[in-house]
């Protein structure tokens, strides 16, 4: 049966969730599912926004069959054409072969791509920078967004009812549990959390390009916003913490004047000076400090919390003449992610040849910003009296660097 959600007199919610997907993209872990969200208005002529993976493609078909109720389609708007939302186009033309297909040039290439053998000979419109779409009482602004995070995205602004449809601008992981808008959500530290894993790990890259569109967005009256993953938002002072959240992450400040410790241990010594660093911290009274082993907790957490704090400590034996290969894979990342503007300190093992911290520093070279406290602290197989004293200098350091951050 169909289980599609009236929003409002014309807008409906025909989405679903998969909570059998073990990691989106095959990639990052999604233990609460994900949930996949398309939009259908009900004017004079009907418009589709976007479709959805193959994983809800039955009760999406159904839901869109319920709404319609006999009607015909008439406009399918691709604002985004990933998998995860183009996957069913072809399996909605199939039972819709009159609808037009709206979107950017980009757009139009990648369905060739995608559907070799689709044709869609006069049912194509094409669309620029604020070109429009009237379909009676609602007029529909299209707005290019490439490189959030593909280049052929576009997001549609309807002026009518003041919604942004956001594409994967504004989504995040977790499913839908009946709940379709964020402010019947606690919205915790939790969902705050995996909102930030989504934006990282996802769009994190493109912070100019998250810029340009949020500038973009600045000169429009948004009353709600309806992306392509995660719940609607639409009460406005969540919308302005929302938008306030992007422009952080997308010029890569920190969120927390905190510390988080990322270490690489083999044998325990590694772990133990993290150990003692940490405590050092607490004792300085630093508050809320994060400890994670690189090589149990998946990397997509850890580089939300890197985008998340102001000071990060990467603490690494050495392997193979190299850095620890989890802790090399983590920093590959949040270079490849951008990230910029940080405070940051090293430890380093090694029981004849501690080239780690070395090593790391060349990681971090490529990286904006990133603000060295002091030097590499070494230890060899195990740490002694002589390390211990540096740790806790470095302690001092970085709560003194953290203390300072709190009153710029």
């Amino acid at each position: 049966m169909h289980q599609a959600i009236q929003m409002s007199d014309t807008l409906w919610y025909l989405g679903s969730s998969d909570r059998r997907l073990a990691k989106f993209e095959n990639c990052h872990p999604v233990p609460l599912g994900i949930s996949y969200n398309s939009y259908l208005v009900m004017d004079e002529k009907t418009v589709l926004l976007d479709t959805v993976d193959h994983a809800i493609c039955g009760v999406f078909l159904e839901n869109i069959k319920a709404v319609l109720n006999g009607r015909p389609l008439d406009y399918i708007i691709v604002n985004h054409m990933e998998p995860d939302h183009c996957a069913t186009l072809a399996e909605v033309l199939l039972r819709y072969p009159e609808a037009t297909v709206v979107g950017s040039a980009k757009t139009h290439a990648m369905i060739k791509q995608f559907f070799g053998d689709l044709n869609l000979q006069g049912k194509v419109m094409q669309v620029k920078e604020n070109d429009t779409l009237s379909t009676g009482r609602h007029n529909f602004r299209f707005i290019l967004a490439p490189m959030v995070h593909w280049p052929e995205v576009t997001v549609t602004y309807d002026e009518t009812d003041k919604i942004l449809f956001s594409a994967d601008a504004f989504g995040t992981f977790g499913a839908l549990s009946g709940n379709l808008y964020a402010d019947q959500l606690n919205f915790d530290d939790f969902e705050l959390s995996e909102m930030r894993r989504y934006y990282s790990n996802i769009v994190g890259k493109y912070g100019v390009q998250v810029q340009a569109l949020l500038n973009k967005a600045a000169g429009l009256d948004i009353q709600m916003i309806c992306p392509l993953h995660g719940p609607v938002w639409r009460v406005a002072n969540k919308i302005q913490w929302l938008i306030e959240k992007y422009s952080r992450w997308a010029t890569y400040r920190p969120e927390d004047n905190e510390v988080v410790i990322f270490y690489a241990s083999i044998y325990g010594g590694t772990e133990n000076a993290a150990e003692v660093l940490a405590n050092a911290l607490g004792e300085r009274k630093i508050k809320n400090i994060k400890m994670y082993d690189v090589s149990v907790t998946d990397v997509s957490y850890l580089v939300s919390e890197a985008f998340r704090a102001s000071h990060l400590v990467f603490a690494s034996a050495t392997y193979n003449n190299e850095v620890f290969p989890y802790m090399e894979n983590l920093i590959r990342d949040l270079a490849a992610h951008n990230l910029q503007n940080r405070s940051i300190a090293l430890v380093e093992n090694g029981s004849w040849a501690p080239v780690s911290g070395k090593k790391m520093s060349e990681l971090f070279s490529s990286m904006k910003n990133m603000n060295f406290l002091q030097d590499t602290v070494t230890l060899k197989s195990r740490g002694h009296e002589e390390q211990r004293l540096q740790l806790l200098a470095l302690a001092d350091t970085l709560a003194e660097s953290v203390f300072a951050s709190e009153h710029r």
